[in-house]
């Protein structure tokens, strides 16, 4: 029976509702700017990573070093994304 009962998916939502407290205590402690942005984004990315791993299995294929790649390169592709907006809009950077 024991290999029936799904800890890995249990200890992974339980995990992920230790995350959602966390970033919930941004708000309801009125922390600082700066730290309260530091815990989401920490939370955000670590929380994104047990949903891709434990509840879509996304190293249980035998072909996991293609998903991890895409994985990757949407990460590199969303990060110049943002980046490059923040550098054009707000940090001004302007074409001479």
């Amino acid at each position: 029976m024991k290999e029936l009962f799904p800890a890995k998916q249990v200890m992974g939502f339980v995990f992920s509702m230790i995350l959602t407290v966390t970033a919930l205590s941004v708000y309801f402690l009125e922390m600082s700017f700066t730290v309260g942005i530091t815990i989401l984004l920490v939370t955000a990315f670590i929380q994104a990573g047990l949903q891709l791993v434990v509840f879509m299995h996304a190293g249980e294929t035998k072909d996991k070093g293609a998903i991890y790649t895409n994985v990757y390169y949407g990460l590199i592709i969303a990060l110049a994304t943002v980046f490059g907006t923040l550098l054009t809009m707000i940090w001004g950077y302007q074409i001479p």
